[in-house]
């Protein structure tokens, strides 16, 4: 370790506060002190007026809720399960949980109920906060085999069962003013003797490879990403956000939770994601925005779709000029190039005029940082993105890392790439191309699994990431694939699938790909279409389909995905290219268990769901 990297560290943890200063709790405190009468968390229900707690009122809420849970039973160091949307409730909750001394764990509401029963079970779980009927569904089948489950708290008070284990949300907080004025101290002391090395929460991996593990993050940890963020210039205090993606995702967390926390931003709720999304950035118009690449993937088809469809060829010319030029501008401002003044003023003209009226659609108008995360995001979607004057912070890290450890930044970025180490944060390529990391990110381990944090950690405490890169001179990384993801054929050729399916996902019409080729003399690929893009892109060639099963066998379509498919092999060494391909009649979810929560895709469950596919396509 340098002397460098020491300083880098010892200079984070002194802005943090020091010792005393790496809880979250102590920065909540020290933000409601500051920032008390400033907006904190805004939460509508359908097409209803924002309601807004200020910081000041999120503390003491919070204060409250831990004084309930105490009186519930809850002891230090014990397990509270929440599943609910993004909504105040559920931050709430979370820093209600923590100042009871105990660990807040959120699960995916997507998780079938034989999933609840083995997460709830591992992490022992003593109480559940739960939204409503969609969450008591995925709970109440399993109770039985959860004894350890003594109380559950359900928001929605027209659902909430009756009985001694249940409690309606209004209950459970009057239960806790109540207690709270008859007792701070109560609260007070679990509070203080939380120390910087405590879980601050438990989050489950997403399980592409079987049952998820629960990965420990502690306070330390957590506030040493927040404050490094701002260091390495990637975070702005005083943020416009808008939560939307799942809680149970550490990079969520990290925006709707942690980073306001410290830094007094003003959070929006989105319920629904699917739904809702375009309607609240449009309504909230936030100065930043966090996207994992699929959802990067679906703004881009989106935007295609409606420039597409522009009738007017002088209008299309001044689009496609006025993106030319704003690839060339994002190109010049990357790490160690430097940009022309006439192309600064080209691209200022190009920006007002044409660019930032396309962002505004979006409602990412006045965002000043855009971010990505949890894969790498694709070469072409970040410089269609560029097209439109937007520099996507493409950042790298996993649950076990609090989330990211390497970054671009807005003074330091380079397209193609993941950045570079967060500072006082060490990364190395192992001899077989593994990415490895250590420092102050590093869970301690994972619950309850003492083998596999052996394997995750190594004896001089390198986190092995699992995944294959490539740092450049600069020190910037690049993420190739998953390790043990890698294609071998039957040839012996070692075949990146991400490689190949990111190309094939740049034509609008298909929304996902996944190769193949695993021990088999040459690769093939299973597609679907685009849910949102494949309906308006038929409509307008006049072709009528009901489903996307309908149009999945429609001769113009396959024709298109064909056309799809061989543009891609032209960019692919011939060994990469795909040889044979299927399109499905379904476009796959999380839901249908072929994509996590946070929209990765489940290989394993994909290989045996569609195994007779894959096989035809040998076959023939």
């Amino acid at each position: 370790m340098t002397a460098e990297i020491l300083q880098q560290r010892a200079d984070i943890e002194r802005a943090a506060g020091g010792e005393a200063g790496q809880t979250i709790l102590a920065h909540l405190a020290a933000t409601a002190e500051r920032w008390g009468g400033e907006p904190a968390f805004s939460d509508r229900d359908d097409d209803g007026p924002w309601q807004t707690i200020t910081w000041e009122q999120t503390r003491q809420q919070a204060l409250e809720i831990a004084a309930a849970l105490i009186a519930l039973g809850l002891r230090p160091g014990e397990r509270v399960a929440l599943m609910l949307p993004n909504r105040v409730e559920h931050v709430l909750a979370d820093l209600g949980v923590m100042h009871a001394g105990g660990v807040p764990v959120t699960f995916y509401a997507t998780l079938a109920a034989d999933q609840v029963r083995f997460v709830a079970g591992d992490c022992d779980a003593r109480i559940a906060v739960l939204d409503g009927e969609p969450e008591l569904a995925r709970w109440q089948p399993v109770l039985a085999e959860l004894p350890g489950i003594t109380k559950i708290i359900v928001r929605d008070p027209a659902v909430c069962p009756a009985g001694e284990q249940y409690l309606s949300w209004a209950d459970f907080t009057a239960l806790g003013r109540e207690r709270l004025a008859a007792d701070p101290a109560a609260v007070a002391g679990r509070t203080a003797a939380i120390g910087p090395g405590d879980p601050a929460t438990v989050l489950y991996t997403s399980g592409t490879t079987g049952n998820p593990k629960g990965v420990v993050i502690t306070h330390r940890s957590v506030i040493y990403e927040v404050v490094s963020g701002e260091i390495s210039g990637f975070i702005q205090p005083r943020t416009r956000w808008v939560s939307y993606l799942p809680l149970a995702h550490i990079a969520e967390r990290m925006f709707t939770i942690y980073l306001p926390v410290h830094y007094a931003w003003h959070v929006y709720f989105c319920h629904n994601a699917a739904t809702g999304l375009v309607a609240t950035l449009g309504a909230v118009r936030p100065t930043a925005f966090f996207g994992v690449p699929r959802v990067w993937e679906k703004i881009q088809a989106g935007i295609q779709a409606l420039l597409a469809a522009e009738q007017d060829p002088a209008r299309r010319d001044a689009v496609d000029e006025a993106m030319a030029t704003g690839r060339k501008y994002l190109k010049s401002c990357e790490f160690g190039n430097v940009t022309p003044d006439e192309l600064g003023e080209e691209f200022r003209l190009a920006d007002e005029n044409v660019l930032r009226p396309i962002r505004s659609l979006l409602g990412l108008g006045e965002a000043v940082m855009v971010a990505s995360a949890a894969a790498p995001l694709p070469p072409d979607v970040a410089e269609f993105f560029a097209g439109l004057g937007m520099q996507i912070l493409d950042v790298y890290g996993m649950t076990e890392t609090t989330g990211a450890f390497t970054t671009n930044t807005p003074a330091a970025y380079r397209l193609g790439t993941v950045g570079r180490p967060v500072p006082g944060v060490e990364v190395r390529i192992a001899e077989d191309g593994e990415i490895l990391t250590r420092g102050p990110l590093n869970t301690p381990g994972y619950l309850n699994l003492p083998e596999r944090t052996a394997e995750l950690i190594d004896a001089d405490e390198w986190l092995h990431t699992g995944d294959i890169g490539s740092m450049d001179p600069d020190g910037f990384l690049s993420v190739v694939d998953r390790k043990k993801e890698l294609i071998i054929t039957s040839g012996g050729e070692n075949i990146s699938p991400a490689a190949v399916e990111n190309l094939l996902v740049t034509h609008p019409l298909i929304g996902q790909a996944l190769s193949y080729g695993d021990r088999r003399p040459y690769v093939v690929a299973l597609l679907t279409l685009d849910g949102d893009v494949a309906p308006a892109w038929a409509r307008a060639r006049g072709i009528e389909a009901s489903s996307l099963a309908e149009l999945a066998e429609e001769p113009a379509v396959l024709e298109a995905v064909g056309e799809a498919v061989a543009a891609a092999n032209e960019r692919l060494a011939r060994v990469q290219q795909v040889k044979r391909w299927r399109l499905l009649p379904v476009e796959w979810t999380a839901e249908s268990e072929e994509l996590t929560p946070t929209l990765k895709l489940k290989r394993r469950v994909v290989h045996a769901k569609y195994a007779d596919v894959i096989d035809a396509l040998y076959a023939g």
